[in-house]
């Protein structure tokens, strides 16, 4: 046992590093999260169609060649962000930046969450899911995980997430017994949709482009296998010239062919499920004449892509979904153990995890013949009980040597966000008495392509070796809201100098434990309420400072992308009022120096799903020196239309500024400014923050504005729920 330990002090994660690089880099283990398990594999299986889809081996002027909406994805970047800066996270994203590929395999639990009840260490599970990747340790949500029986092996069970995805397939093409059932495309998951659709009692006809794929499904039972030309032509011999009663579409491909020919092959009101990846363009003309159903399959049943489902555990109810994601992958598992889900003829490759790169390489192959590649680990000459006690999990992995700290600050960022990427840690560079030493993300694979990217010395998924850190004596917290109050709290108790992104916290409770704690740290904490300090703000402040008197003030904002299945439009987090306007209880205070004394609010309607009515509010406001302001906030208008714009009266005096960009005063003359690229303040708060620090005084915000902004929020919304005006008088 003990000469087995060295292997599970790194854990290893295959990469795709950049857009077309497939490395193997050892990052830390996750720890299980509510309703998560964490899973040793001894088998994973490489996803030839979906996997290989991002992988862009033929280089960057190639891929924004194929795949022109990438110019205009760079080109809305610009659209905020300087050139440099736009260059450098393009460059980096197409060359550098970390990314977790593959979900699909089956292992051994090694640790799981409390909240998780009905699995045991120990227990030989199938696993799936986005983002699990091909790891020596994953972390999967509770309903994305399959008890495997005894009867079947775990290299078998490592395609129960891809024959789920084809049985769901099968479901929504509702086959009856006798249809005839033609597959359009015999690679891997075509391959267990051919076998499937039998088994639900089907006549299969197998169609491909390679005799090879054709003679396999033959093989594994399919009555009728065609390839090349002879498809069409072969399907109507095999139905006496009717057609097949549906046809699923299992292949992968940019052109329309696969649906044309699906098209061709269906009989007249027959059915065409689409389970691949493929350009749906099929002639109106026909499909109308045929009077064609046309179905979508979304990946392994009911519970994809639902956050509820998936990452909060909650089932559905039995009687009224059947056959859920988990439910068809135990479906598949028990198939197999019977011997009638066949898997193991589909396995052309088995590499180690260390050979990972050859195997993809291998699949990129023109022309290449593999079907099912198999990862196997070094658990695979373990027991069960043998990788349980074995698992020995490391939650901080060093990046580079370590080095004596140059600067006088030592930081580190919690929460590897976009914004950290954009904004932040950029900006860190450029403040010569601070330097980045750890990046913390529950993410391992994120947290180390950050360190290496920005230069930090180590990458951690356990909050506590930062805490722990005597070296790191500030922390930037840019983590999902829900998470933000707790790490505050932690990092000021540990003695570190906080930098918390808006919102501060989401209750007043947390509110109330993030003011005693600045209080008996005697830590300096600020809130990333970067508008105090972007040009054109403090340019509309100093008109209203020149005017006295009570102001009116018009804020709106339009943030159609906080919608959907986004986390930030869930209310149960906030949503996007506590996340994001937030910012302008902040705004309308600092630019009137005034507190804020009441709300009243309306909202659409509640109970939707999306567009979500907790999200989208209209309130107003009057303060303590008499001014009154007004916010409208929505997240259902269009991507073109507006996103910020506030406007300002006082006596003799009007101002406005709009996106950061533009900004216009009148006052007898009207002056008016503009950029073409935001400047948002972030650079500016940065330093702010620092020279805080550094001279021992209150920064540009304090913990009372962070409280001030996420009362107002609650306040504005319960005005909204109840239809009463609010108070916002201070918390006690």
């Amino acid at each position: 046992m003990a000469a087995l330990l060295p292997h599970f002090i790194h854990m290893k994660q295959v990469i795709r590093k950049g857009i077309g690089e497939i490395i193997v880099d050892d990052v830390p283990d996750p720890i299980a999260s509510s309703h998560h398990v964490l899973i040793k594999p001894v088998f994973s299986l490489i996803s030839p169609g979906t996997e290989t889809a991002s992988i862009h081996q033929e280089g960057v002027l190639t891929e924004v060649k194929n795949n022109p909406g990438h110019i205009r994805k760079v080109w809305d970047v610009m659209m905020v962000q300087p050139p440099s800066r736009t260059v450098a996270e393009t460059l980096a994203k197409l060359r550098q930046d970390y990314a977790v590929i593959g979900y699909s395999g089956a292992g051994v639990v090694v640790d799981k969450h409390p909240t998780v009840t009905d699995l045991e260490l120990g227990q030989r599970v199938a696993y799936g899911g986005e983002g699990t990747g091909h790891g020596e340790t994953i972390i999967t949500g509770r309903q994305l995980v399959a008890s495997v029986p005894d009867s079947v092996a775990l290299e078998d069970a490592c395609f129960s997430t891809l024959a789920s995805i084809a049985l769901n397939a099968v479901r929504t093409a509702k086959i009856s017994l006798g249809d005839t059932v033609a597959v359009v495309g015999l690679g891997l998951v075509g391959q267990l949709v051919a076998q499937l659709a039998r088994l639900q009692g089907a006549v299969v006809i197998a169609v491909d482009l390679r005799d090879d794929r054709a003679d396999l499904a033959r093989t594994l039972g399919a009555p009728f296998a065609f390839s090349g030309g002879a498809s069409v032509d072969g399907a109507k011999a095999a139905t006496n010239g009717v057609g097949a009663d549906c046809v699923i579409i299992a292949a992968a491909a940019k052109s329309k062919a696969p649906c044309e020919l699906a098209l061709k092959m269906c009989r007249d009101r027959g059915r065409i499920v689409v389970v691949g990846a493929v350009d749906l363009s099929f002639p109106w003309n026909d499909m109308y004449l045929k009077d064609i159903q046309l179905y979508m399959s979304r990946a392994y049943g009911p519970g994809s892509y639902d956050a509820t489902y998936e990452k909060q555990g909650r089932d559905y109810p039995l009687g009224y979904v059947r056959w859920t994601e988990n439910r068809n992958m135990e479906e598949c598992l028990r198939l197999m153990g019977t011997g009638q889900l066949q898997v193991s003829s589909l396995v052309t490759d088995r590499f180690s995890l260390d050979n990972a790169p050859e195997a993809y390489a291998k699949i990129m192959q023109p022309g290449s013949a593999t079907m099912a590649v198999l990862l196997q680990y070094q658990t695979a000459a373990q027991s069960p009980q043998e990788v349980v006690a074995s698992f020995v999990p490391r939650r901080k992995v060093e990046v580079s040597a370590p080095q004596p700290r140059k600067a006088k600050y030592g930081v580190a960022l919690i929460g590897a966000a976009g914004l950290a990427r954009w904004a932040h840690l950029p900006n860190l560079k450029g403040i010569s008495t601070a330097e980045l030493r750890a990046v913390h993300s529950t993410s391992g694979a994120r947290g180390k392509g950050y360190a290496e990217r920005f230069g930090a010395a180590y990458a951690a998924t356990d909050l506590t070796e930062i805490l722990a850190d005597d070296g790191i004596d500030v922390v930037l917290i840019t983590s999902r809201n829900q998470h933000h109050a707790s790490q505050t709290v932690a990092s000021l108790r540990a003695g570190k100098h906080v930098f918390v992104e808006k919102p501060m916290a989401l209750t007043e409770q947390e509110c109330r434990d993030i003011e005693l704690a600045v209080q008996e740290s005697g830590r300096v904490l600020t809130v990333g309420f970067n508008r105090r300090f972007a040009p054109f703000y403090q340019g509309v402040r100093q008109a209203l400072q020149g005017a006295g008197g009570p102001a009116v003030i018009n804020c709106r904002v339009n943030s159609p992308g906080i919608s959907g299945s986004f986390w930030m439009a869930d209310p149960a987090v906030g949503g996007a009022i506590l996340g994001e306007a937030c910012h302008f209880i902040d705004l309308m205070y600092w630019l009137t120096g005034s507190e804020p004394l009441t709300v009243s609010a309306y909202s659409l309607p509640t109970g939707a799903r999306d567009p979500i009515g907790e999200n989208n509010l209209a309130a107003a406001f009057n303060f303590a020196d008499g001014s009154i302001a007004t916010l409208c906030y929505s997240t259902v208008g269009s991507k073109t239309s507006g996103g910020e714009r506030v406007e300002v009266f006082a006596p003799g005096i009007g101002a406005m500024t709009e996106n950061f960009k533009r900004f216009e005063v009148w006052g007898g003359l009207k002056r008016a400014k503009s950029k073409f690229w935001a400047d948002k303040g972030y650079a500016v708060q940065l330093r702010d923050f620092f020279d805080a620090i550094e001279q021992g005084r209150d920064p540009g915000v304090t913990v009372a504005d962070g409280v001030r902004s996420t009362v107002g929020c609650i306040r504005m919304m319960e005005s909204a729920r109840d239809r009463q005006p609010k108070s916002l008088a201070p918390l006690p």
